[in-house]
């Protein structure tokens, strides 16, 4: 499966490099993102095209330490429910705590935890790459987690020191003056520690009628991209199987290492079912086909697993309310003008 991450990581840094004046229209065109990608609040970018995204920036800027400059500029991180969650809590520990639990909503790829050994507290920013998670990546995140701390504890937030695996580069002190404290490089772990008693730091906006609330949004906003999970692996195995003839829920459940009913079971749980995932994919399918190949319309048909081209027809009449032929025109005419 896929890792990806929120848009809004992308969004952030892409406010930041616009405030210093970085080339973002070339590091994109390398990398083709488009302000699509970064204007859909929704969507989930994948994590691989986040770590092109870095060495494209290195490459361009010839900055080799990007990340942690970008990150000196990067919006405070705001108007989301982790940060609802923080503020919710009756102290900024306890709202650290929850919004761990929810931490998928920003990236796949997140695994961080907090160490407290009494006197100081760590939050480890684990991941399920390992080490090879991208460093421009970290210290972008690490700082911006850094500010948004600060900004909900009212500035009581200050970091000790700052753990980085990466070997200690020429430029360590500016890795200083970023971050405002001692920074450790060829560590264990990526890592902000701070004193154990900024956990008990209490949250002015503390409302705890509300954290049932927030905690259940956040839920049904996981449970979101769980569906979305299980439909990019349903269409993994449509991708392989479509042009066959042979799909078909059974199939499908096969591969995927699971019983036909539990598969309709968990589709139903997340208000959909094999024949609308089906039907959605080979909509999608057939209008990238039509739009980027000049397949003829029988040889679309074929790779979509339809027997007959009629069959084709009616349903990319649902679907878009034209024929494929009148589709293809109609980008032919729009690319025209």
């Amino acid at each position: 499966m896929a890792m990806r991450d929120a848009s809004i990581l992308l969004r952030l840094v892409h406010e930041a490099m616009q405030a210093m004046q970085v080339d973002v229209a070339q590091i994109y065109q390398k990398c083709g993102i488009t302000l699509e990608h970064i204007q859909d609040r929704k969507a989930r970018l994948k994590h691989r095209g986040n770590i092109r995204f870095w060495q494209v920036a290195e490459s361009v800027t010839g900055d080799q330490s990007i990340g942690l400059h970008v990150a000196e500029h990067i919006p405070l991180y705001k108007g989301q429910v982790l940060e609802y969650l923080f503020l919710s809590s009756q102290t900024f520990g306890d709202g650290l705590k929850r919004a761990l639990n929810y931490q998928r909503l920003l990236s796949d790829v997140a695994q961080s935890y907090l160490i407290n050994d009494g006197q100081t507290a760590s939050l480890v920013f684990d991941t399920s790459l390992g080490d090879e998670v991208d460093h421009h990546f970290i210290e972008c995140i690490m700082f911006g987690v850094i500010r948004f701390f600060k900004s909900i504890t009212q500035e009581q937030f200050t970091p000790i020191s700052i753990d980085l695996i990466i070997d200690e580069p020429i430029n360590k002190a500016e890795y200083k003056r970023v971050f405002g404290c001692t920074v450790k490089f060829n560590q264990t772990k990526n890592a902000i520690n701070f004193p154990n008693a900024i956990l008990g730091v209490q949250s002015q906006h503390a409302e705890p009628e509300l954290i049932d609330l927030h905690e259940e949004l956040a839920g049904a906003q996981v449970a979101k991209i769980e569906k979305q999970d299980l439909v990019y692996q349903i269409r993994q195995v449509l991708s392989e199987h479509l042009d066959k003839k042979q799909v078909n829920l059974e199939l499908v459940a096969q591969s995927l290492g699971m019983t036909p009913r539990l598969l309709r079971t968990q589709l139903s749980s997340l208000d959909t079912n094999f024949n609308q995932v089906l039907s959605e994919y080979r909509s999608f399918l057939a209008k990238r086909l039509l739009e980027r190949t000049q397949e003829p319309v029988e040889e679309i048909c074929y790779l979509l697993g339809f027997s007959e081209v009629s069959a084709f027809y009616r349903a990319f009449k649902r679907w878009t309310d034209m024929t494929p032929v009148e589709y293809r025109k109609q980008l032919s005419e729009q690319e025209t003008v």
